[in-house]
């Protein structure tokens, strides 16, 4: 989640930076169907098929993250996963450091995938079979996948705890040990658990039924929106995954979609030891992750702040209660 101060609708800016890449100058007019979150995305065309402008100011994103979002990528590409495809700018890059007058972003462009979110779908066991399948296929892949010698590699969830300390230590006027805790608390306990190459590597982390598009005609997945990638338990994927499912349907019908999920899993990459054990910690892991992008996202604050602005505090408080529940409680 971007600052609250980046998250303006800017369609000057969007023009400035997709005039980095070839598209049709007409097309600017689907700016209107913009979206801002973790990214600005904007889409456009370029010879009539719809391609996504993403980008970001440099100082809320690591360029070496992005480079090795961007290899991953093409690797699984490379590999005939299904997923999207990033495009070269007029100057041959993937991605691009553009001055402008708001600030310095980085930015890229992507093929948008075929199909609909698989969110927008009726959600038949054959989706969410072929969703499971996806995952399991994803995580077959990386965990043959190595970086180029000497190119930069994502972060992990090492990484990810000690950014969080970070976040906290930056709010000085209101110290929060509840967080802390957390932290310490799952840095002891993946500490005890196992790492080899058949349950931990580079994973999607929000394989979530907004960023997996169901191709109908294919009869296959494709995924989008690796921003948020890092090493991790493949079981991390499947946690996130299986929240997503939980939100989509009725109670009545999850442990039934839960079983078509894994079964779908199991036929593309082995299903990690002892899963069930381990969701729970995992599920506090996104949460203080969660908790901690929320907490910066809205820790500046400005007198008349537009009204929607105001929305979105309300919004994320009510969020970070709610993931903070279990903050410095025993880890079951």
């Amino acid at each position: 989640m971007l600052k609250l101060n980046y998250l303006f609708h800017n369609e000057n800016l969007a023009e400035m930076i997709v005039k980095n890449w070839s598209y049709d100058p007409e097309s600017t007019e689907m700016f209107r169907y913009y979206r801002i979150s973790s990214n600005a995305i904007y889409p456009f065309r370029k010879g009539g098929k719809t391609q996504l402008l993403r980008f970001a100011p440099v100082q809320e994103k690591n360029k070496s993250n992005i480079e090795a979002e961007l290899a991953f990528i093409k690797y699984l590409h490379e590999n005939g996963h299904g997923v999207l495809v990033a495009v070269k700018s007029n100057n041959g890059e993937k991605l691009a450091e553009i001055r402008t007058p708001w600030g310095d972003y980085y930015a890229s462009a992507f093929e948008r995938v075929p199909g609909s979110a698989i969110n927008q779908t009726d959600l038949t066991d054959e989706i969410v079979f072929s969703h499971g399948h996806a995952l399991g296929e994803l995580h077959r892949l990386s965990s043959k996948y190595e970086p180029e010698p000497g190119a930069p590699k994502r972060w992990s969830h090492v990484d990810v705890l000690d950014w969080i300390v970070d976040q906290i230590d930056q709010i000085k006027e209101n110290p929060n040990e509840a967080a802390r805790s957390e932290v310490q608390l799952l840095r002891e306990h993946f500490a005890d658990l196992p790492v080899h190459s058949r349950n931990y590597g580079l994973i999607h982390y929000d394989f979530e039924y907004d960023n997996v598009f169901y191709d109908q005609e294919a009869k296959r997945c494709y995924a989008i929106d690796f921003d948020d990638a890092m090493y991790h338990w493949y079981a991390m994927d499947i946690e996130q995954a299986l929240d997503s499912l939980q939100d989509c349907i009725s109670e009545e019908l999850y442990n039934h979609k839960k079983h078509c999920f894994l079964e779908g899993y199991s036929t593309a990459f082995e299903l990690p030891e002892d899963l069930e054990s381990v969701l729970p910690a995992l599920r506090r892991f996104a949460n203080l992750y969660s908790y901690a992008r929320l907490m910066r996202s809205v820790a500046e604050k400005w007198d008349h702040e537009p009204e929607w602005m105001q929305h979105l505090r309300t919004k994320f408080a009510h969020s970070m209660r709610s993931k903070s529940t279990l903050f410095g409680t025993k880890l079951s």
